[in-house]
């Protein structure tokens, strides 16, 4: 994937997330470790690395906030996020 595409990825990645914020059910303290990073898509200068990460990190959050519990599709892929984005850290 190219860098514009990640970015692109990126950013209706934080619409997905700022669609939960706004639900009443859905805790805000699961978008924090991707808060914490300090890297959104308008940061063109950060690396692809780093928004990779980020990108997994957020994907993580999102399948959490969709999932009823860990065995859940939706509990599956943020369990495969979170290993995707420790496996992109390393490689920052």
């Amino acid at each position: 994937m190219h860098k514009d595409e990640l970015l692109e990825l990126h950013d209706q990645m934080v619409s997905i997330m700022e669609y939960f914020k706004r639900q009443e059910d859905v805790d805000e303290e699961l978008f924090a470790p991707y808060e914490q990073l300090d890297v959104d898509p308008s940061h063109v200068h950060k690396s692809k690395s780093e928004h990779k990460h980020a990108v997994f990190v957020l994907g993580n959050a999102l399948a959490n906030a969709m999932s009823n519990d860990e065995f859940s599709s939706a509990g599956r892929i943020g369990k495969r996020m979170a290993e995707l984005a420790d496996d992109a850290e390393r490689k920052i």
